[in-house]
């Protein structure tokens, strides 16, 4: 991703005459416009995967859709509060965590391994094991490419339109495995998987989308801005669940790699960014607790579905 030609290509959109009617809207009317054409979209690819291509592909974009706009969920306070508790952000990013170790254990790697056992028999672990590295050196690598937590440090300002671009494709790429590994399961063809990946994500991202939008309220941004950044932010998991979804039901061998692909970007999400942020800033008791309690809730919910 070039922020360059992104750049160049925003300030060709600019001057369009549809972009120039918009922009003389109020801006109230240009919100409804947004999301009402975000919102047709949507429900227009959801209706034509569901009728004309597979209905387990359109079941994995919409539950990949819905965890993604759970960051817009978790950015709305930004628009009212000036500041979060350390100790409440914690909590709650303690217990997504704890959410999603237990979704990844218990609805990517085990089914992985059995689906490939069934593939390969006797291999099935050792192909999970490999995926899981895969996953985690892929964001290892984005990592390096686009360090997201530079441009967050304290003091620091965006003062750049390249800056933001940069800041939003960190996130994104972080944020592209987590919609995979909802396709992926539901791409095993057992919808109980696939609703629980869906709820894990789905509540990791309401903390990450305050996360991500308070600091951009201190380092001055509009709190509508913020929050718009937070959404956009989570808008490309509903890519990675149909591109996850579309691979693994289109090749089938594809099913215990992928499902093991996506848990070892979740797992190095957990241990790299989400836990040791808990621990960072003192009472990080409180953030313990809400891990295990995370894990517990996400554990019985998982034996309820299946």
């Amino acid at each position: 991703m070039n922020p360059n030609a992104c750049c160049a290509f925003a300030a060709k959109i600019k001057t369009q005459p549809l972009y120039r009617k918009y922009a003389a809207l109020p801006p109230l009317a240009q919100k409804l416009v947004l999301v009402g054409s975000l919102a047709f979209f949507a429900t227009a690819l959801l209706a034509f995967l569901y009728y004309f291509v597979d209905r387990i592909i359109a079941l994995g974009a919409l539950a990949s859709i819905l965890a993604g706009l759970a960051t817009g969920l978790g950015a709305l306070p930004a628009l009212f509060v000036k500041e979060v508790s350390r100790t409440a952000l914690n909590a709650m990013l303690g217990g997504a965590a704890g959410v999603m170790l237990a979704a990844t254990a218990f609805s990517l790697i085990v089914p992985g391994i059995q689906f490939g056992n069934q593939l390969w028999p006797g291999w099935g672990v050792y192909v999970v094991a490999a995926g899981i590295m895969a996953g985690a050196v892929f964001l290892v690598l984005a990592d390096q490419w686009l360090p997201y937590e530079k441009y967050l440090e304290e003091g620091e300002r965006f003062d750049s339109l390249r800056k933001v671009w940069l800041f939003i494709a960190a996130i994104v790429l972080h944020n592209l495995p987590e919609g995979g590994a909802v396709g992926v399961s539901f791409g095993s063809g057992d919808w109980h998987n696939g609703v629980a990946i869906a709820i894990a994500v789905g509540l990791q991202n309401i903390p990450e989308g305050l996360a991500v939008a308070m600091p951009l309220v201190a380092l001055g941004y509009k709190r509508e801005q913020a929050a718009l950044i937070a959404l956009l932010t989570g808008l490309i998991e509903p890519v990675g669940g149909f591109l996850g979804v579309a691979m693994v039901t289109v090749f089938l061998p594809l099913l215990p790699i992928g499902m093991a692909f996506a848990a070892g970007a979740m797992l190095f999400v957990i241990s790299d960014d989400i836990i040791p942020e808990t621990q960072s800033r003192g009472k990080a008791r409180y953030a313990t607790f809400a891990v295990l309690f995370g894990f517990i809730v996400m554990m019985i919910l998982d034996n309820l579905l299946t």
